[in-house]
């Protein structure tokens, strides 16, 4: 089995989506099959391990430098002639995926998208587009439901995503569940000297942190207030991106670290070393971070977005609330530091979900669908 991999977004990028993309194909190596990545370029990069990277001329966003639009060109269709995929995964195709899905129609090959983004609350969020939303969103959509339903088959990351999926008029959609590495996000990576680094040398203290990109959706500034209100609580933030400046003048006075990246064993012990994981983000498809965090054995609050409803049990492994309610926030924090007995029996909940949550599984069934799909164009191709 070849597989072509489209995506909008690579290395050295880091989110959530090059994350899946990059576990995706680690474990269609660990399965012999071979892939080839297509996606704008953002350096030098031609391999990622031991897959070949088809990097496309590409453009920086002017309102999101960090991303970076592809371009298809001529070159892209011999490279893919010269792979002969058997099946293409595309990432949530838009500049990039959508020639390429043409090509790749063009050559008679079966393809997978798997949504990613909500672009049309992105466009809101960022008020781009047209000044009237209330066209801009429907326009959006009906692209959406367009590009998805050419693909021969579609996945979800959480219900409620594959709900708003059908409910736009999307078929065949599938669910994509995200998974965990339990054994490289777990409890025993605590370190007493890595909560010293993310408290500025008060490791007693509760340890409120958030992991993920630092922008506007994400709604940081909500957890201000818990550390105005909540006696020796402090946050600690990791990752980085454009609010970052604001962000920081924001929390200019309050007990907050901002880590930047952080990667490998200072992740694992970042997460292993806070108390609570708190998740304000109002926009999200999934939030792997949060199983990431559900792993380390940390009790989780986060907003109602993306698969979170699908993935805490309220007053069991965290608390959710509606996206914007702060009070709810704050309320949840405190319910769980009250109590060292209540953090610690939440957190071996949380531990427990996660266990279950095995990538192998979940990529194994992704595996299943390009096997399906094979099999109705080309039975011979199957084999893996």
């Amino acid at each position: 089995m070849r597989v072509a991999v489209i995506t909008e977004t690579f290395l050295p990028k880091v989110d959530g989506i090059v994350k899946v993309a990059c576990l995706l194909l680690d474990h269609l190596s660990r399965r012999g099959i071979e892939a080839l990545v297509i996606a704008p370029r953002y350096g030098s990069r031609t391999n990622y391990n031991d897959v070949p990277i088809h990097s496309l001329p590409s453009l920086s966003l002017p309102l999101y430098p960090e991303a970076r639009l592809g371009f298809a060109t001529l070159s892209l269709y011999r490279d893919l002639a010269a792979f002969q995929p058997d099946v293409a995964h595309l990432f949530h195709p838009v500049m990039t995926g959508i020639p390429t899905m043409a090509m790749l129609k063009w050559m008679d090959v079966p393809t997978v998208t798997s949504f990613h983004l909500d672009y049309a609350q992105l466009v809101e969020q960022f008020r781009l587009g047209a000044l009237d939303l209330g066209f801009t969103r429907p326009l959006i959509n009906e692209l959406t439901k367009n590009i998805f339903n050419w693909a021969d088959y579609s996945l979800a990351p959480s219900r409620p995503v594959q709900r708003r999926m059908q409910r736009l008029g999307i078929k065949n959609v599938g669910l994509w569940r995200r998974g965990v590495d339990a054994d490289a996000f777990s409890p025993k990576f605590r370190s007493m000297a890595m909560r010293e680094e993310m408290t500025g040398g008060n490791p007693e203290d509760t340890i409120l942190l958030y992991v993920g990109r630092l922008s506007d959706e994400k709604q940081i500034e909500h957890i201000g207030p818990i550390l105005e209100q909540l006696p020796n609580t402090r946050l600690a933030i990791v990752g980085d991106g454009p609010a970052r400046p604001w962000l920081e003048r924001e929390f200019a006075g309050l007990p907050a670290t901002f880590m930047g990246y952080l990667r490998g064993g200072r992740l694992s012990r970042a997460y292993a070393s806070a108390d609570i994981f708190v998740f304000p983000s109002r926009l999200e498809t999934f939030g792997l971070v949060v199983v990431e965090a559900m792993a380390a054995g940390l009790p989780v609050v986060a907003s109602r977005v993306g698969g979170v409803g699908d993935i805490i049990s309220d007053g069991v492994n965290g608390y959710t609330f509606e996206t914007g309610d702060s009070a709810a926030l704050l309320e949840g924090v405190r319910k769980i530091a009250s109590s060292q007995e209540m953090m610690r029996w939440m957190g071996e909940q949380a531990r427990a979900y996660a266990e279950g949550q095995s990538w192998d599984t979940v990529m194994d069934e992704v595996i299943e669908v390009y096997a399906e799909l094979i099999a109705e164009r080309r039975p011979e191709a199957v084999a893996v």
